[in-house]
């Protein structure tokens, strides 16, 4: 299993890699066959029909745990019966959003008519129809993934995702080439989903001997998995308001190319997101097992210090490169009407540090199943985000939504749960800031001296753009090497480069 999370996380990040790679081309290249309009229109629906996923109910997350508990104190019967349960929940939860989304799609004209064109309405609709059948798909698979995942089978995740990174722009290609626009990005979407739900499936059932039994049901478990899942439920929410709300609204009261540069900032923000939850990911079984067996909050506090430590060395190095090159990057990429899309995507992500690199500590209240409080605190700040993109939409447009998802970030991930993990928890994050707040110092110093240089030399080409990358890559790497790392990560590492 220690090799299976190794390779996870190498394979992850891998998939990081190939995946922003393909976006340099991919992103740019819908905006040239569609425009920023229909960008927009695609954004826009995209974001309508992922409400859709709301109707899990966050039962999907609920599965570790309770296989894990049932695996460490029940019998093979118990674990069948709840496979069983939860492919009989899914396909119910399939058909209801199969009929919302096709409801969404009838009367898109009542949600778009203010602010798109007629043409932009009738787009929207027949992309809401594709996006929701692959929608239901998606959730259908959720119950192989996760058995895959409880399994810890992390090669076969990540291998999987990488042929969803490289399939998925290459269809969408091909069909673009057809004239098929926005629809034919929806399509490739849909024909990919297919073919991972069919591997799945073939994979769990299989390789891995996934078995259902539908001959009992068990109410006390079914009451016991929604009890737990509601609250999951709750913090779902705060995710679609904090990733998808936005793009609604201001669908509704700006227009669509004012949406598209918000999606844009949203996109590259989710780059930060996947540098951290690819790590911690491959720790989610560990952290049940460890819950389930002895429930140490010392040995739980290092796991989440040692992985929040890594998780800040990787996303400072990313977020000051991103300060750094930027400005240019985004002007280059997606175009001159984007550049905002740099402010807002700094904006949002500098905060995003402190939940980023403590994101194992959900995984820890999940386990524990105290994460009651966290759900409670993300509704009042995703409220307050809401609240704040309404009222300044108008007038402020995308930087509304930033603000509003600050306010979420600082006052909720930040101020509420270090006080939570500290206070009701019960781990140490006096000793987890101690190991981690080196790495920002560190951090911030090795972007000053870059940007002190690049007032000699500006980010003005790619020459520029490449170079300073590399430059501020090695005072970054040099800066961690001298003033962050431990005597014993270093021989870790020098002992890893002398094997390879």
């Amino acid at each position: 299993m220690v090799s299976q999370r190794k390779a996870g996380a190498i394979l992850g990040y891998a998939n990081i890699i190939v995946k922003n790679l393909v976006n340099l081309v991919y992103t740019p290249m819908l905006l040239a066959y569609v425009g920023q309009a229909d960008y927009g229109v695609y954004q826009t629906a995209n974001s309508f029909v992922f409400t859709l996923t709301l109707l899990t109910f966050g039962f999907s997350n609920a599965y570790i745990r309770f296989y894990t508990q049932m695996k460490a104190n029940g019998t093979e019967k118990d674990v069948r019966a709840l496979n069983g349960m939860y492919l009989v929940l899914y396909i119910v939860v399939c058909v209801v959003a199969l009929l919302l989304g096709l409801l969404f799609a009838a009367n898109v004209g009542s949600f778009f008519a203010g602010g798109f064109t007629s043409d932009e309405v009738s787009l929207a609709g027949q992309l809401m129809v594709i996006m929701t059948v692959n929608v239901a798909a998606t959730l259908f698979s959720t119950v192989f993934d996760a058995y895959i995942m409880v399994h810890e089978q992390f090669k076969f995740q990540q291998t999987r995702q990488m042929f969803t990174t490289l399939a998925t722009p290459c269809i969408a290609f091909l069909l673009l080439n057809f004239g098929m626009g926005a629809i034919g990005v929806a399509v490739a979407q849909l024909t990919v989903t297919f073919v991972l739900l069919a591997l799945n499936v073939r994979f769990a059932v299989g390789k891995l001997k996934m078995r259902f039994s539908l001959r009992r049901f068990d109410g006390a478990l079914f009451r016991a998995v929604a009890a737990f899942s509601a609250w999951i439920f709750a913090n779902q929410i705060c995710e679609l308001v904090n990733q998808s709300l936005p793009n609604i609204l201001l669908g509704a009261v700006t227009t669509a190319t004012v949406v598209a540069v918000f999606a844009v900032s949203i996109q590259i923000r989710q780059v930060f997101f996947s540098l951290s939850t690819t790590l911690s990911s491959v720790f989610v079984p560990l952290i049940n097992r460890i819950v389930a067996e002895s429930d140490d909050n010392e040995e739980l506090t290092r796991l989440m210090a040692r992985v929040g430590r890594y998780q800040a060395v990787l996303y400072l190095w990313v977020l000051g490169g991103f300060a750094l090159v930027g400005q240019f990057f985004i002007t280059a990429w997606a175009g001159e009407g984007f550049s905002d899309a740099y402010w807002l995507i700094l904006v949002m992500a500098t905060p995003l540090f402190i939940p980023l690199v403590q994101n194992t500590g959900i995984e820890i209240q999940r386990a524990k199943n105290r994460h009651k409080a966290r759900s409670v605190c993300y509704l009042c700040t995703a409220a307050l985000n809401v609240v704040l993109t309404l009222l300044l939409a108008p007038t402020l447009s995308y930087w509304a939504p930033a603000l509003g998802y600050v306010a979420h970030v600082v006052l909720g991930c930040g101020l509420f749960m270090n006080w939570y993990y500290q206070a009701r928890i019960g781990l140490d994050m006096g000793l987890f800031w101690r190991l981690v707040l080196p790495v920002v110092g560190v951090g911030v110093l090795a972007t000053a001296v870059c940007a002190t240089g690049t007032l000699v030399l500006p980010v003005a080409g790619w020459l520029a753009f490449f170079g300073w990358g590399i430059a501020y890559t090695f005072v970054y790497a040099l800066s961690i090497w001298v003033f962050v790392l431990t005597g014993e990560e270093k021989q870790t590492i020098k002992a890893k480069l002398r094997r390879a």
